[in-house]
C-alpha cells in the first residue's frame, strides 16, 4: 500500500507546486507524473495472491474510517491514469497547439491525476463522491483553457454535473439513513433488499450515468469535448468519464439485490444497444472532425453498458473482465484519436471533417495515428478492442436466447466502421495544399501515434492482464 500511497502523492504535492511557482510548471508536473507512474507499477507488483491490501487512514477503525484498497483492477486503473497523464502531458508540452509552461493547465491535470488515484483506491460512497465533485470541478475548469469560445460548453458540463451529484448525494443520504454505514463491503453484509434500498441505487445510478455520459444522460459530453483544448479533450475522453463508470460497478456488483440486478442490468444493456447506433449515427453526420471523435465515446461506452448490464443480468463475472478490458482499450485508442485529430486540426486551422482531406500525404503519421486507433475502435484483430470484444461474445454463442446480443454488438461494429472509415477515406483524397508546404511537429505526432501502437500491444499482453483483471473482478 505504500507504493500506492506514493503514486497518489506525488501528482498531488506537483499541483500544489505547480500553482505557486509557474515558471517551469510542467517540469515538475511530468516528474510527479513519471514518479506516480513508477510506484503504481510496483504497487501492482506488491499485490500477493488474490486478496486486496486495505488501509484506514488516519487510524480510525471501521466503520468511522475512510478505507482505501489496493487490489489488481486499481493498481491497474492507476498505471493507465500514469500512463495517459504522461503521454498527454509530453503532448501538450511539445506540441504547437498545446498550453505553454505557465498555464493553468499544469495544476489543474496533476489535481485531476491525484483524484482519480484516489477514485480508484476509495471503497466509500461518501469519499467517492468527494472524488468526483473534485473531478468535475477540474474537467470543468481545463475546458474552459480554449477561451470565451468554450464558456458555453464548460458552464453546460457544470450544470448537468450538479445535477448528477444532486441525484448522488441523495441516494447516499437515503442509503445511510436506512444503514447508518458508508463502507461498501460493510453495506454489501448487512444491506436488505427494501424499496428505500432499491431508491437509493437508483438515484445513484442516473447520477454517475450523467457524470459518465451515459446514453441516453451524456448531453454535456460532445461540446465539452470538441470545444476543450486537445490535450484536455483526450484527458476527458480517457479518463474522466471512466472514474463514475467504476463508481457505478462497484455500487451495482456490491450493493444490488439479484432480482433488482436483474432488471437494471436488462435496462442498461438495452441503453448500451441504443448508444452504440445512436453516437455513431451522430458520429457519421457531423460535419466536424473532433466532434465526430467525441460521439465515438458515446458509442463506445455502448459497449460498457452493454458488459455491465449483461454482467448483472446473467450473473457473469467474466463479462467484468470484459468490461475492463474495453475501458483499458478504450481509453489509449481515445487518446491517440483526440490527439491526432486534433494536432491535424491545429496544423491546418480548420476544424471541419475536411480538414483530413489528403492527409495521407500531407500528414501521414498523425492520420496513421487516427486510423489505428480506429481500427481498435472497430475491434480489429489483435487489438485491445477486439480482445474485449471477443470476450464479451463469448457467452453470448452458449444460448440461441443470447444471440440478439450478439447481433446488436456486431451492428455496433459496422456502425464503428463507418464513421472510422468515414475519417480515413478522405484522407486519400487528392489535398488541396501541396504536401511538405505545411510546417508540421513531428514528435508531437509521434506522440499521438504512441497510445495508438499501445492498445495493439495489449494482444501480447493478454495473458498476464487477463489474469489481472479477472482477479480485480472478483467482488
Amino acid at each position: 500500500m505504500s507504493w500506492a500511497l506514493l503514486s497518489l502523492a506525488s501528482p498531488l504535492l506537483a499541483a500544489l507546486l505547480a500553482l505557486m511557482i509557474r515558471h517551469g510548471a510542467d517540469r515538475i508536473v511530468l516528474g510527479a507524473t513519471l514518479i506516480s507512474l513508477i510506484a503504481a507499477v510496483l504497487a501492482l507488483a506488491s499485490i500477493n495472491g488474490e486478496q486486496p491490501v486495505s488501509l484506514n487512514l488516519g487510524g480510525w477503525e471501521q466503520p468511522l474510517a475512510i478505507r482505501l484498497e489496493l487490489g489488481h483492477l486499481s493498481a491497474l486503473l492507476m498505471i493507465l491514469t500514469g500512463t495517459l497523464h504522461l503521454l498527454v502531458g509530453l503532448y501538450n508540452r511539445v506540441s504547437d497547439h498545446g498550453t505553454s509552461s505557465r498555464s493553468d493547465y499544469w495544476p489543474l491535470s496533476a489535481l485531476m491525476h491525484a483524484v482519480l488515484l484516489a477514485l480508484w483506491l476509495s471503497r466509500d460512497l461518501f469519499n467517492w463522491f468527494v472524488t468526483l465533485e473534485l473531478l468535475s470541478l477540474a474537467a470543468v475548469a481545463m475546458v474552459t483553457l480554449s477561451g470565451p469560445k468554450a464558456y458555453a460548453a464548460a458552464l453546460h458540463y457544470l450544470m448537468l454535473s450538479l445535477m448528477a451529484s444532486l441525484f448522488y448525494l441523495l441516494g447516499i443520504a437515503l442509503l445511510y439513513g436506512q444503514e447508518g454505514v458508508l463502507d461498501i463491503n460493510q453495506l454489501a453484509q448487512q444491506l436488505t433488499d427494501t424499496p428505500i434500498t432499491r431508491l437509493s441505487l437508483l438515484l445513484m445510478t442516473l447520477g454517475l450515468m450523467m457524470k459518465a455520459a451515459l446514453w441516453p444522460l451524456y448531453l454535456w459530453l460532445p461540446d465539452a469535448h470538441a470545444n476543450a483544448p486537445t490535450a484536455v479533450s483526450a484527458l476527458l475522453s480517457s479518463l474522466v468519464v471512466k472514474g463514475p463508470v467504476f463508481i457505478l460497478w462497484m455500487i451495482l456488483w456490491h450493493l444490488a439485490p439479484a432480482p433488482f440486478a436483474e432488471q437494471l442490468g436488462l435496462v442498461l444493456a438495452l441503453f448500451g444497444g441504443v448508444a452504440l447506433l445512436a453516437g455513431a449515427w451522430s458520429a457519421m453526420t457531423t460535419p466536424y472532425l473532433k466532434t465526430l471523435v467525441a460521439y465515438s465515446t458515446v458509442a463506445q461506452l455502448g459497449y460498457v453498458l452493454i458488459a455491465l448490464g449483461l454482467s448483472l443480468r446473467w450473473q457473469a463475472l467474466e463479462l467484468a473482465t470484459a468490461l475492463w478490458l474495453f475501458i483499458i482499450a478504450h481509453a489509449l485508442a481515445k487518446v491517440s484519436a483526440f490527439l491526432a485529430a486534433g494536432e491535424m486540426q491545429g496544423t491546418y486551422g480548420r476544424k471541419e471533417l475536411t480538414v483530413v482531406k489528403g492527409a495521407t500525404l500531407t500528414m501521414p503519421v498523425a492520420m496513421f495515428a487516427f486510423a489505428i486507433a480506429g481500427g481498435s475502435l472497430i475491434g480489429l484483430p489483435p487489438s485491445g478492442g477486439f480482445l474485449a470484444k471477443w470476450i464479451l461474445l463469448q457467452p453470448m454463442f452458449t444460448s440461441p436466447a443470447h444471440w440478439p446480443w450478439a447481433f446488436t454488438i456486431l451492428a455496433g461494429t459496422l456502425a464503428s466502421a463507418a464513421y472510422v472509415f468515414r475519417v480515413v477515406s478522405l484522407s486519400f483524397d487528392q489535398p488541396d495544399i501541396t504536401p511538405g508546404s505545411l510546417t508540421q511537429n513531428l514528435p508531437a505526432q509521434w506522440l499521438s501515434l504512441l497510445p495508438a501502437l499501445l492498445v495493439w500491444g495489449l494482444a501480447l499482453l493478454s495473458h498476464p492482464l487477463l489474469l489481472w483483471l479477472s482477479r480485480g473482478a472478483v467482488v
